[in-house]
């Protein structure tokens, strides 16, 4: 049988965001169309610059006038999969106490913890699967979830294998991170030395050995863990080949964006307080500054992250859900970039791309984010007249379909 060389799919009359630096603004193409073949984008262009008819090209061809396609959008940070929920502790911050104040009352990442560990592994995936679901209704195609609602050993094994499964289940690529210092569990109080040397000695190394980590993450921070805490850790991880990243300067600044530059980390995470020479050397390392304004609404802040500094030292700015039960209960990924822009005065550009290319940077992914030749066929199919849509509209159904390496997604809205 002669191998059928025409593309799998071609699709015409489309905007396309490619998001390439080229010059125009979101790398905009207005009259394009988008060919893949094997999984892997082969034309991403001006219709009129097709290489022959289209039917020739390809065995499926659409059209979709009135439709823009941009890359697939990249969640690169969530808690996503927990047991319970914290809608008590909302109120509770509504009346007036903080977060920190929740926390050293047993609430806060402990309270999920008690719910997560008494989770049996199949009821975490049924209680997870419908946030997964409501990131993918919103255009998500790879989706980051971190552990660190077990911080013992078989809960945290359990955390990652859902997460898995949950990739697995709807059929998107999903990163996992080992975040066991997110914590000092209660039974180890007084004995943080005893659980730094757990996360460390045992639980990493097994959970590496299991393929179940893609990269280590942990929360360095006055309520968290201390810089020489994280870097311990790090250093567990680089002897491992694992890349890092961190939750930074969220409340205070503890060195921790400077912290994760020295280790070539993937992103510095929060970063609310973040100083000018965590930013600079950010820039000199490359790592990706992740915001997270779910975060920084549910909690009410006032010190938004130094997002001219990032302009200025051209430090990438990714942009994420913070999906998790206490301090951002997010689902919608383009909800959280229409935050960055109001929050943080992103602009629509900055956001598309921070949910893009740099999302996908900051988890170590240079096969996706843009719409270009060679690069993995995700896409998100947009009913919008311009790509600024994407955050001006609030809320709303403007996905019209997604590819996930060439394949239709099926998205389940519940």
């Amino acid at each position: 049988m002669i191998d059928d060389p025409r593309w799998d799919h071609l699709i015409l009359d489309v905007g396309l965001a490619t998001l390439l630096d080229n010059g125009v603004p979101y790398g905009a193409i207005e009259r394009g169309a988008i060919g893949w073949r094997d999984g892997r984008i082969v034309f991403a262009g001006a219709q009129s610059a097709l290489p022959g008819e289209p039917h020739a090209l390809a065995r499926h061809v659409m059209s979709l006038p009135g439709t823009w396609i941009t890359p697939g959008l990249v969640d690169c940070h969530t808690h996503l999969v927990f047991g319970g929920d914290r809608a008590r502790e909302f109120e509770q911050r509504l009346e007036g106490a903080s977060y920190e104040e929740i926390a050293r009352a047993g609430g806060g990442i402990v309270s999920s913890v008690r719910a997560t560990r008494a989770a049996g592994e199949d009821d975490l995936l049924h209680q997870s699967l419908p946030r997964a679901r409501a990131l993918l209704a919103d255009g998500v195609t790879t989706l980051e979830i971190k552990s660190g609602y077990g911080l013992e050993p078989d809960a945290e094994r359990r955390m990652l294998r859902v997460a898995r499964r949950i990739g697995e289940a709807l059929g998107i690529d999903v990163r996992t991170t080992f975040l066991g210092l997110h914590a000092l569990p209660p039974e180890y109080t007084g004995r943080r030395d005893d659980y730094v040397a757990l996360v460390c000695d045992t639980m990493l190394p097994s959970l590496a050995d299991e393929g179940l980590v893609d990269a280590v993450d942990a929360f360095c921070e006055g309520i968290g863990f201390t810089p020489a805490e994280t870097q311990r850790l790090f250093d567990k991880a680089t002897t491992l080949g694992l890349p890092v990243k961190l939750h930074a300067e969220q409340l205070s600044d503890l060195g921790g964006a400077a912290l994760v530059a020295r280790y070539g980390g993937l992103s510095a995470d929060h970063l609310e307080w973040t100083s000018d020479e965590g930013v600079r050397a950010m820039a000199k390392a490359g790592t990706v500054a992740v915001l997270l304004p779910g975060a920084y609404y549910a909690l009410r802040d006032t010190r938004p992250p130094p997002i001219a500094a990032f302009r200025e030292h051209g430090v990438a700015m990714a942009v994420a859900t913070d999906l998790n039960p206490g301090t951002s209960p997010l689902l919608s990924l383009r909800m959280a970039m229409g935050m960055a822009c109001t929050l943080f005065r992103l602009t629509p550009e900055e956001a598309l791309r921070g949910a893009t290319v740099h999302a996908a940077r900051a988890l170590g992914l240079d096969d996706r984010g843009v719409l270009a030749v060679g690069r993995r066929a995700d896409l998100a199919m947009w009913n919008v007249g311009h790509p600024s849509e994407l955050c001006y509209w609030i809320g709303g159904h403007l996905l019209r379909e997604s590819w996930v390496a060439g394949e239709r997604v099926i998205v389940d809205r519940g």
